[in-house]
């Protein structure tokens, strides 16, 4: 599998610990020194993993048992060397979001280091 398909398969795991609202899906594809920011409509938020694993956790039921629509659309990826970034749309929680990923692979592992998000609507 290339580098490039272990970032999308990544991006894929992401989505898949938000609609099934898995705290382990989420600690699987971050680092562990992982942060997370950007803004909701009240303003700006800032996480590490663990409030970002928790709040995940916390959206029960999960989108997939609600019966949400999945929509996942990976804009851009960039690959320097050991290092990644990723642009990618997705909706969660009734909003469509524009998420930017750094990602750092290590030990052929690929994981989410950053997450910098907007409410696109």
């Amino acid at each position: 599998m290339s580098d490039k398909e272990k970032i999308e398969a990544g991006v894929q795991l992401y989505f898949d610990s938000l609609y099934e609202s898995s705290e382990e899906k989420v600690r699987a594809i971050f680092h562990d020194a992982a942060m997370v920011s950007g803004y909701l409509p009240d303003g700006l938020h800032e996480m590490t993993l663990e409030d970002f694993a928790g709040f995940v956790a916390a959206q029960q039921p999960s989108p997939k048992d609600k019966g949400d629509q999945e929509f996942l659309e990976i804009i851009s990826c960039e690959i320097v060397g050991d290092t990644a970034i990723v642009q990618i749309r997705e909706a969660y929680l009734g909003m469509i979001f524009i998420d930017s990923f750094s990602f750092l692979k290590k030990e052929d592992t690929w994981r989410i280091y950053t997450k910098l998000f907007h409410v696109e609507s």
